[in-house]
């Protein structure tokens, strides 16, 4: 006789209120190239809801502003 598997799903994690205010929060330079376009990037995912990518175009704007 087979045995039939459960199969479970956790539920989402829920984040923080600001959270992702957080973790998107930089500045790119004014008239920096590699910063505005980054900063269009971190929108458009941030917009389409993709807030892992949206963070790693954050971390670009505040690692390249850094430099500056």
């Amino acid at each position: 006789m087979a045995t039939k598997q459960k199969t479970t799903q956790e539920p989402p994690v829920v984040l923080p209120v600001g959270f992702n205010a957080w973790l998107l929060d930089c500045a790119p330079v004014a008239d920096c190239k590699v910063c505005a376009a980054n900063w269009r990037q971190l929108n458009a995912c941030k917009k389409a809801g993709n807030i892992t990518q949206a963070a790693k175009h954050a971390t670009a704007v505040r690692d390249h502003a850094g430099g500056h």
